[in-house]
């Protein structure tokens, strides 16, 4: 299992997640399914923030809207507060969502445009039975503020906002309800990098106020280096390494981390370091590799990688990697 051993309760622990999509291949061909997510094992303790990173189709966010159950999971089990809440009736999952919220990537298609600001704020309140009338008015007040919005701004539609507003908009939707856990799906990607870091640093002055934990996905190394308490490295469905964000960036154990991290551009112009560039296309999902799935890929592949899946092993404290090579963090 691809978890750190720790003495501390967990706030989210999920085990074995898997998601798989049915597929048909040709006319009369044989139905098989697409390994979205493929076994994904991850704990996220309270007050922390931990990343998922990968390339375009590894499972990222399939994984963040299966955990909040947006996507019903396959198989596993997701467990919040000491409750698994994969098995939980629609009912019970709604009033447990008051205390899981989520930040979509794209600003503008995740907020009605039919409804005003105060209608899009105030809609998570009615829903959830909180507060009168006048309770409801003040607390969706105080949250434009508290996003560094105007509350004069909330009779106004979403198409009147830029990108960057739009998303502290949506970030102010997730905290109405004043949840513990955030899953926060690249929710700086579609902006410009001026507006990331305002929003970055936003999303870390918010975690200090409400006492949030947050589950950031992103593919961008470096905003998740400025971020994450911890960062999971996933790859074809699976989380490959999971470890704390300076040993993860120091010291990548796995042969794909190293690849990814020798992408991340180095703001000095005299640094040189060498770049690791991977062979062939990311397997398909509906297809994977037998034995290690990167091994298609890998630069250190051994035969023991095409045939037999690799052990998760611990090669430093809370550092855990799913690789057959003898590695140390």
């Amino acid at each position: 299992m691809m978890q750190p051993q720790t003495e501390k309760t967990p706030l989210l622990e999920v085990k074995a997640l898997k998601k798989y999509y049915p597929v048909k291949r040709g006319l009369w061909g044989r139905a098989g399914v697409v390994r979205a997510v493929d076994g994904v094992d991850l704990t996220v303790y309270p007050g922390e923030t931990v990343s998922i990173v990968g390339e375009s189709g590894c499972g990222k966010s399939t994984t963040g809207r299966c955990i909040l159950r947006l996507i019903e999971p396959t198989e596993g089990q997701i467990w919040f507060e000491g409750t698994d809440i994969s098995r939980l009736s629609q009912d019970r999952l709604r009033q447990m969502r008051r205390h899981m919220q989520f930040v979509f990537q794209d600003p503008f298609a995740s907020l009605n445009p039919r409804k005003t600001i105060r209608q899009i704020l105030s809609d998570p309140l009615i829903v959830h039975g909180i507060g009168s009338a006048r309770e409801r008015k003040q607390r969706v007040e105080e949250m434009m503020e508290v996003v560094g919005l105007s509350k004069s701004h909330l009779d106004r539609y979403p198409h009147e906002f830029s990108g960057g507003q739009r998303q502290r908009i949506g970030i102010a939707r997730a905290l109405i309800l004043r949840p513990k856990l955030i899953i926060a799906d690249e929710p700086v990607s579609a902006l410009d990098v001026s507006i990331q870091a305002q929003i970055l640093n936003l999303m870390q002055d918010l975690q200090r106020e409400f006492q949030l934990t947050y589950l950031f996905i992103s593919h961008d190394l470096s905003v998740v280096r400025h971020i994450s308490d911890r960062v999971a490295v996933m790859y074809l469905g699976k989380v490959v390494e999971i470890a704390d964000k300076k040993s993860l960036y120091e010291k990548p154990a796995h042969p794909y981390t190293r690849a990814l991290l020798s992408a991340v551009p180095i703001p000095d112009p005299d640094a040189v370091r060498e770049r690791i560039i991977l062979e062939g296309d990311l397997p398909s999902p509906a297809n994977p590799p037998t034995g290690c799935t990167f091994h298609p890929r890998c630069p250190s592949c051994m035969e023991v990688c095409k045939t037999t899946p690799p052990p998760v092993k611990e090669v430093g404290e809370g550092h855990l990697i799913a690789c057959h090579l003898d590695v140390t963090g």
